[in-house]
C-alpha cells in the first residue's frame, strides 16, 4: 500500500492547487478541521476520498490508518499553503523514474532553519518532543507545530507531504514501525544539517 498511499496523497494535492488555480474553501475547511471526523472536514472527503483506494477506507466509519495519514498530511500542507501563491508541495523523487525532484522532506527543511543559531534550541526541543512519543494524535499535532514555524520562515519550500503522508500511515502499524519512522526522521533532522556544514567546511578548505 506504501505506493498507493504517496500517489493517492500527490493526486489530491494536485488536485487542490490546481495549476495555480487554488481550492481555497477546501483548504480552509482543511486548517479548521483537527480530524477528519469534525464536521469542518466534510468539504475535504469527496476530494480525498475519491483518490483513495478502497481497502484504504473505512468499512465500520472509525478512520483507518491510511485516512488518518492522508487527512493529516491534507491538513498540514493547508496551513503551508496558506496566503501563497507558489506550491509548497513537491514530490521528493518522481513517482515514474525515480529521479531526484525538487520536493524535500519535512524534516530535512527544518534542519536548514536549524542552522539558525537563534532558532536552534526552541526548534530541537519541539523535534525531540516529536520523536519520543508514538502517539500518531501527539505526533500530528506537533507537525503541525512544526510546519506553521516552517511557513513563517520559508514560506514557499516544497515539501514532500505524500511522503508524510506514508511516514504517518505506517508510524500507526506497529510499535516497531514507528520507531523506524522516528530514527528516519530523526536521520533526515540531525544529519542534514551536519552534512551541510561538513560540505561547506571542505568547500571553504579548496578555496584556501
Amino acid at each position: 500500500m506504501r505506493n498507493s498511499i504517496v500517489i493517492s496523497v500527490n493526486n489530491i494535492l494536485c488536485n487542490l492547487y490546481r495549476n495555480g488555480n487554488i481550492n481555497k474553501a477546501v483548504l480552509a475547511s482543511a486548517r479548521h478541521a483537527v480530524s477528519m471526523v469534525s464536521p469542518q472536514a466534510q468539504s475535504v472527503w469527496p476530494i480525498m476520498m475519491a483518490e483513495l483506494q478502497k481497502p484504504m477506507l473505512s468499512q465500520n466509519g472509525e478512520p483507518t490508518y491510511a485516512e488518518i495519514a492522508t487527512y493529516a498530511a491534507v491538513r498540514l500542507y493547508a496551513i503551508h499553503q496558506q496566503s501563497t501563491d507558489t506550491c509548497v508541495y513537491s514530490p521528493s523523487f518522481n513517482q515514474y523514474n525515480n529521479e531526484k525532484s525538487e520536493g524535500i522532506s519535512l524534516f530535512a527543511a527544518l534542519a536548514s532553519l536549524r542552522q539558525s543559531d537563534d532558532a536552534r534550541a526552541a526548534l530541537d526541543r519541539r523535534v525531540q518532543l516529536l520523536l519520543a512519543t508514538t502517539n500518531v494524535n501527539s505526533v500530528i499535532n506537533s507537525l503541525t507545530h512544526l510546519v506553521a514555524i516552517l511557513k513563517v520562515s520559508q514560506r514557499t519550500c516544497k515539501i514532500d507531504y505524500a511522503r508524510l503522508a506514508d511516514d504517518l500511515f505506517h508510524f500507526q502499524m506497529s510499535y516497531e514501525q514507528a520507531n523506524r519512522v522516528r530514527l528516519n526522521w530523526g536521520r533526515q533532522y540531525f544529519y542534514s544539517i551536519s552534512n551541510s556544514k561538513s560540505r561547506k567546511t571542505q568547500s571553504e578548505g579548496k578555496k584556501n
